[in-house]
């Protein structure tokens, strides 16, 4: 047997109950506060000709004495998130179908079905919400039991007689299908069950064969137990402020041990750490930090945050932080053997860490484009591994190509000796060889560039691309 827990009108009876002064008067539920459309209404203003879909002034012009409410999503998840943890005391498994309706296995629970409904009920008080409970053989018949009546009993065989005066609507069907089986004069769930199984099912389509089923008081729909979250956090708030790197980094040192402290009791380690900086100023950061493996030892989650928050400039004190390990994992034992031959994956962490504050959480590659002008000739897009890259083969890598690095432009001294650089920098270092110059003349209407480049050679070895521009010299790159 299931147990339904069904709240109609979930969204706008959260709404409404944060705003008891309303009292009665007919309510709507606009998706946001300026220019929304209508969500959700209650059946006062339904009966004034409001719709679900119209615009909240369309709705207002027929149920002109309604109070128009604003969705907020956040707060309506939460309050059914808590009312699923207090489910727990009734079944450990609940199925979250939606919000506002949830089923319980009642198998092996102590109790006849009336106990099971007034525990539910006690359970479920403190939330001050239309709630409806019903017991069914499965989900669909337990729902259109709570539908039909709360406290609503059913056994199997009353199933399919009590189903049948339900109108189509209760199978969540879209309007151009309900409008199809209208026409064929069905209306109710019992004028359904009563139709032809196999042509129905050729007419509709697959989905077509669920209806029938449910019609009939059968219900071919899984049951699937929601899986139970272990949230691990630590937070400092109140305990004054922090403006300089060592307070920071002292306080974030210290939700890491709570939080690794907390990790071992459950044997778990973190993949994911969701570190949250509330300013002074009231700017709230939060910054996600991957890691290589998951974890619980403290210093190299300090290491990985520290790494990834270097570079960022927060505008005021920080007066508050919480720290979130997510993503837990079982935590094994390493092997030892051949250990010597796997990598430092702390090592690794920290170098994926300052490589994402660098570059970004999604990692680029610089890919060459034809362009006259040498800063011109590279761009950046998503790293993506190209197909059949792993197997490119060994002879196309023995000859590795030198790689031009930029760096910042700077101008530099040149000696000339006929048409060619002699003598570079300062102190200045000969040219072993020289290839150019290659002229560059473009830009002629956002600013004209005219100006003479070389491949130079030194006697260090360092191989550099310089560039003459009017009678200067300038450095643009290193060869690797």
């Amino acid at each position: 047997m299931l147990l339904c827990v069904c709240i109609p009108n979930y969204t706008l009876a959260v709404a409404r109950r944060d705003r008891p002064d309303l009292g009665d008067v007919p309510a709507l539920l606009a998706d946001k506060p300026d220019r929304g459309r209508v969500v959700a209404l209650d059946e006062r203003a339904r009966g004034d000709g409001a719709r679900v879909g119209q615009t909240v002034l369309q709705a207002c012009a027929s149920a002109n004495d309604a109070y128009v409410l604003v969705h907020d999503p956040i707060r309506s998840r939460a309050v059914w998130s808590d009312m699923l943890d207090a489910l727990d005391a009734v079944s450990p498994l609940v199925d979250d179908s939606a919000e506002g309706l949830a089923y319980l296995e009642m198998r092996g629970i102590d109790g006849d079905p009336q106990t099971w409904i007034d525990r539910t009920h006690l359970a479920l008080h403190e939330f001050d919400l239309p709630v409806r409970v019903a017991v069914g053989p499965s989900k669909f018949v337990a729902r259109a039991a709570a539908y039909v009546d709360d406290g609503r009993i059913c056994a199997q065989k009353e199933a399919a007689s009590l189903v049948a005066p339900l109108r189509i609507e209760i199978l969540d069907l879209d309007p151009r299908t309900i409008e199809r089986l209208e026409l064929l004069g069905v209306r109710t769930l019992g004028e359904l069950a009563r139709l032809p199984h196999g042509p129905l099912v050729r007419r509709f389509g697959k989905a077509a064969a669920t209806w029938h089923a449910r019609a009939c008081g059968d219900d071919p729909t899984p049951f699937l137990p929601r899986a139970h979250e272990l949230q691990i956090d630590a937070s400092l708030y109140g305990e004054g402020t922090a403006d300089r790197e060592e307070q920071l980094y002292f306080a974030l040192r210290m939700l890491a041990d709570r939080v690794c402290s907390d990790l071992a009791r459950v044997g778990k380690g973190a993949a994911m750490l969701y570190a949250t900086f509330e300013c002074e100023s009231g700017e709230i950061r939060r910054i996600d930090v991957g890691l290589a493996q998951a974890t619980a030892d403290p210093r190299t989650m300090l290491d990985v945050v520290r790494a990834k928050i270097e570079g960022k400039a927060f505008q005021s004190p920080v007066t508050g932080l919480r720290l979130q390990a997510a993503r837990l994992e079982e935590l094994g034992t390493p092997a030892t053997l051949f250990a010597q031959r796997e990598p430092d994956t702390q090592a690794i962490a920290l170098a994926l860490a300052r490589l994402e504050a660098a570059l970004g959480a999604e990692g680029t590659s610089v890919c060459t484009q034809a362009a006259h002008r040498f800063e011109r000739r590279f761009a950046y897009e998503p790293f993506a591994v190209p197909a059949g890259g792993a197997g490119q083969s060994v002879a196309s890598l023995a000859r590795p190509v030198p790689q031009l690095r930029l760096l910042a432009v700077r101008e530099i001294a040149v000696t000339m000796r006929g048409n060619a650089p002699a003598l570079v920098g300062s102190p200045p270092r000969a040219v072993m060889d020289c290839a150019g110059p290659w002229r560059i003349e473009e830009g002629w209407f956002d600013g004209p560039v005219t100006r003479d480049e070389y491949d130079v050679l030194l006697e260090d070895g360092e191989l550099y691309r310089i560039y003459r521009q009017g009678e200067r010299w300038y450095v643009r790159g290193a060869y690797d």
